[in-house]
């Protein structure tokens, strides 16, 4: 597995890492815990070095799963969670954010204790508060820095000027925001020129479009009750019938290079900048193999310049959140 650095940051990780979000949260297969532990480590056996979670994934059960996954080769990877959000400990009920310093403190104990870890390799903010300055965030990330529990900062889906801002107060690692080829607002809302300025990383959460450009979805699949993908306005039947022709694109591109769909849409990311790495998730060793493996397809200038005729024809249908959840992202 090649490696990258995020951004001008001593962080090397695997080019492409490990979403762990779905095996066990958000979607309706989900895996059992020793399932999902066997899949992870085969990932460590691949080459994977960037794993990925949360304390709201479950919440609080796939770090969990996460630590006791990946305690055997704790040295070789790099874990990387997020805080930001107002949990119940008895009910797990969600009720908006809370980035107060204090909280930032307990749920990094909280994360330290269900991965099992002695530092976190790196902690994000999971979406910006707007009732908390993000420089008293950056703040309290970096004392927990000093302190020897945190080694690098990240933000989620915040907006340029509040990477700047908190940047100034504690360099940031790596932002971590949904990019791909039916999701390119970092293109367009200055994410990627702040990264480019400040010398960031960008972790692609989504790449593969939350499994539509993978091509296994159609305007006739039936998504499960408790798949949150019910809610995305992109994955209605009349939603999914328009975009398919973007699927149709990757598909024909696939079929040039002797790839898969995914393939492409993974290797298209790659191809973007030297400090982009995508997060794909899976339940299924099968897509984990075939995500990994677009490591190593290289998309010429030609190619490149191909698909970027042909998507610039195309256009998305539908947000990629409810409105509700739409304003949460890029404060």
């Amino acid at each position: 597995m090649h490696k990258r650095k995020l951004g001008n940051s001593n962080l090397e990780v695997s080019a492409i890492g490990f979403g762990c979000m779905g095996l066990n949260f958000s979607y309706s297969h989900s895996l059992s815990n020793d399932e999902s532990i066997t899949l992870i480590r085969q990932a460590v056996d691949r080459g994977v070095t960037l794993f990925d979670t949360a304390e709201i994934y479950g919440p609080f059960t796939n770090e969990e799963i996460v630590g006791q996954a990946l305690k055997p080769v704790r040295d070789q990877v790099v874990i990387a969670t997020k805080f930001g959000f107002a949990i119940d400990p008895k009910t797990g009920k969600q009720s908006g954010m809370d980035s107060r310093p204090e909280h930032i403190r307990e749920a990094c104990d909280g994360s330290l204790k269900r991965l099992g870890v002695q530092v976190i390799d790196l902690l994000y903010q999971h979406r910006v508060d707007p009732n908390v300055p993000i420089e008293e965030v950056a703040s309290a990330v970096r004392d927990l820095i000093k302190e020897g529990k945190v080694k690098h900062f990240g933000l989620s889906e915040p907006g340029a000027q509040t990477v700047r801002r908190a940047h100034a107060v504690q360099p940031i690692t790596a932002l971590q925001n949904e990019y791909s080829l039916w999701t390119r607002g970092p293109e367009t809302n200055g994410i990627l020129d702040a990264c480019e300025e400040l010398g960031i990383g960008l972790v692609a959460y989504s790449p593969l479009g939350k499994g539509f450009l993978t091509g296994a979805m159609s305007k006739d699949t039936k998504i499960g009750e408790n798949d949150f993908r019910r809610m995305l306005p992109r994955f209605t039947p009349e939603a999914m019938e328009k975009n398919q022709t973007l699927v149709d694109l990757l598909k024909r591109i696939a079929g040039e290079k002797k790839a898969t769909p995914a393939q492409i849409a993974l290797a298209w990311l790659l191809a973007r900048k030297p400090w982009i790495v995508p997060i794909p998730g899976t339940t299924k060793l099968r897509r984990l193999d075939e995500n990994l493996a677009a490591a190593n397809i290289e998309l010429t200038v030609n190619d490149l310049a191909e698909i970027e005729r042909a998507a610039a024809a195309i256009h998305v249908e539908g947000e990629r959140y409810p409105e509700q959840l739409m304003a949460t992202t890029g404060r």
